[in-house]
């Protein structure tokens, strides 16, 4: 068993913790129609919801099937070409509807409490990267520099910047590349047991899995369970040893 040189994180749900049971998103699609009104686009909230919430679908389904995630502007700028009006995913009328998105989403969301200590204690002896499933890199680029953490990570790959998800084993093999490191090498800590943990390890990392709720059961199991960050310096210790 090679020793540990790199720990990748999942993001939400697992650093940074999104509150009220995600009730940001229909605040959040409120604000993107409150936008989009100002710049001429003459539809009732009720018709940009059923809209937006059709082409949403349609891309989760598509995403199931492929493991590709694009960025959240084309998502937009499909639910504005339903709606009869063309703006491509480059304009700034959908990138500004994007960020109207995100800036409400983000009041949702907290740092864990124990994550700035733990990647302190972590950062001493290991290569830290962050892989997540989002369609706005940009917002999580965001979060980890407000929350004052994005000097701790070497690598930031985000699934909306590269098309592609987890489980997809290419999401997580280019922030082994990006690392300088082998899957061998690295654990992979979440909170999804399909996402997060069949996938880091049918990418061949060892993998920590963060009970943060119930999950669907799986013959795949992680090497180490935690209830708490707190406890992730352990278990990375105990990933070491062998039959452990």
């Amino acid at each position: 068993m090679l020793p540990i040189r790199a720990v990748l994180f999942d993001m939400f749900d697992t650093l940074m913790l999104i509150e009220r049971d995600h009730e940001f998103y229909e605040p959040a699609v409120q604000r993107m129609h409150r936008y989009l009104g100002k710049r001429g686009v003459d539809v009732s909230y009720e018709q940009f919801e059923t809209t937006y919430n059709a082409e949403r679908t349609q891309l989760y389904e598509k995403a199931d099937l492929t493991l590709e995630e694009p960025h959240f502007n084309v998502r937009i700028s499909n639910t504005l070409k339903r709606l009869g009006y063309s703006y491509p995913t480059t304009s700034t009328v959908v990138s500004e509807t994007t960020s109207e998105f995100y800036e409400e989403f983000m009041k949702y969301v907290r740092i864990d409490p124990d994550a700035e200590t733990v990647l302190k204690t972590l950062h001493e002896n290991y290569r830290l990267g962050i892989v997540s499933n989002f369609a706005i890199p940009e917002c999580v680029y965001k979060l980890l520099r407000i929350s004052g953490i994005d000097h701790f990570f070497e690598a930031v790959v985000v699934s909306g910047a590269i098309n592609k998800r987890k489980p997809s084993p290419e999401i997580f093999q280019s922030a082994l590349q990006m690392l300088g490191v082998s899957a061998a090498e690295t654990v992979f800590v979440g909170d999804t047991i399909d996402a997060d943990i069949e996938g880091s390890k049918a990418a061949g990392m060892r993998a920590v899995y963060i009970e943060r709720r119930v999950q669907k059961e799986s013959t795949i199991c992680p090497d180490q369970i935690i209830k708490s960050l707190a406890e992730l310096p352990e278990a990375l210790k105990r990933c070491q040893t062998p039959n452990n």
